[in-house]
């Protein structure tokens, strides 16, 4: 099939795929709605759910992640979608970090219950509340241990931040000595919810790619943008932040960066607690892929994720593409069609609030690069500087829609 046929069939598949109503197709838990939804709280922190490694058995996990909101009643989210069988984890525990892999205030999790938990093949699940209040931005350490796990394991590669490791189930031990190996992901965990201390408090999920996920900035500072948009969110009644950047993520289809911005819209963004507004910003990945997508079909996988997002009563806040030449995979066609999706954006998506990245990003005199103040070196992700430049082009007013 060649020439202006196959251009056709192959502009009309992705057209299709990218408008079909997707099943969210790791996703084995419910949507919590209603009272589940109110009893759940409000996500604090949350990272998006990757395939890493094959998992350990009889391996711990001191897992350290930074909250964005602060509350009483902490649960966490594990998560086995990328098993492929039943994931036991027996002992979870939570307490505030201390230097290292130390923790104090050290306190046992439970499921229903139990002490263990079995996660079916492509599930999650929510622990019990735990009693007690976790401040806003503390940087909280979860220990797990997985008795007997193999096989795939899920959970998030690029954490910015050093965990710890052992062997054996030492996620009682409030003491550095028996972690010995330290990890930079995130294992099992991909979220954590408190009930906030202002009851009308909600939160932005922020769905994205490796700029998103903080690539450029600097390692174990929570200087990734949304770690920076929290912070000005920090005193407002959206003050949870979960930023679900993956690196390699594309909108319409999935590849290295896991399953498509579409395909993960529910588990990572609307089945989150508490969260009132998505950021999609999202796209540079479709474009760079050497696919050949077309404006209008990024264009319409934008749509399907607002109208997914509207009929769950969210609000959908867009952001234009970043600027990339000087990146290998940039050319002067991919050019075009970012500039062509970013007009489209600023003028008839249909998001209800837009950020113009690009506008924050580019360089005035070349608007196709990164503005060399903002450029981390390699073309595409911008440094320390130019996260902040992008947490502050969001307008904190336009967060909120009527919905």
């Amino acid at each position: 099939m060649t020439g202006r046929l196959g251009r056709a069939c192959r502009s009309a598949a992705v057209l299709l795929a990218a408008l079909a109503v997707q099943a969210p197709i790791l996703q084995a838990a419910a949507r919590p709605s209603g009272d589940t939804a109110h009893a759940l709280g409000v996500v604090t922190w949350a990272a998006g759910a990757e395939r890493l490694g094959h998992g350990g058995a009889d391996r711990s996990y001191r897992l350290l992640v930074r909250t964005s909101v602060g509350g009483s009643e902490l649960r966490v989210r594990l998560s086995n979608a990328f098993g492929d069988r039943p994931l036991r984890v027996n002992a979870v525990r939570a307490g505030l970090s201390e230097r290292g892999a130390a923790v104090r205030d050290n306190r046992p999790l439970a499921f229903h219950g139990r002490a263990s938990v079995t996660i079916p093949r492509g599930a999650v699940v929510w622990s019990d509340p735990l009693r007690g209040r976790v401040p806003a931005g503390a940087l909280l350490a979860v220990s797990l241990h997985t008795p007997d796990a193999t096989g795939p394991a899920t959970g998030h590669a690029l954490a910015l931040r050093t965990s710890y490791t052992a062997r054996g189930d030492h996620t009682a031990d409030d003491g550095a000595a028996p972690w010995t190996r330290t990890t930079d992901s995130w294992w099992y965990l991909d979220a954590v919810a408190v009930r906030p201390d202002r009851p009308a408090t909600g939160a932005v999920a922020v769905l994205g790619d490796s700029i998103t996920d903080g690539w450029g900035s600097t390692p174990g500072r929570d200087r990734r943008w949304p770690d920076l948009l929290a912070r000005r969110l920090a005193r407002t009644p959206l003050a949870g932040v979960a930023g679900e950047g993956i690196s390699g993520n594309r909108v319409l289809s999935d590849g290295g960066g896991g399953p498509s911005a579409l395909a993960r819209l529910d588990r990572d963004a609307l089945d989150l607690p508490g969260v009132r507004t998505v950021i999609l910003f999202a796209g540079v990945n479709d474009l760079k892929a050497g696919t050949g997508v077309t404006a209008a079909e990024l264009v319409a996988g934008y749509r399907e994720i607002v109208r997914r997002a509207h009929a769950a009563g969210r609000c959908v806040m867009g952001a234009t593409v970043a600027p990339f030449r000087g990146w290998p995979q940039w050319s002067p066609g991919a050019e075009a069609v970012r500039r062509e999706v970013n007009d489209r954006v600023r003028t008839g998506v249909g998001f209800d609030a837009v950020a113009d990245f690009d506008r924050a990003l580019r360089d005035p005199r070349r608007p196709e690069r990164l503005r060399p103040a903002y450029d981390s070196g390699d073309h595409l992700h911008p440094d320390d500087r130019g996260m902040r430049a992008l947490a502050d082009a969001i307008d904190l007013d336009r967060l909120r829609c009527a919905r």
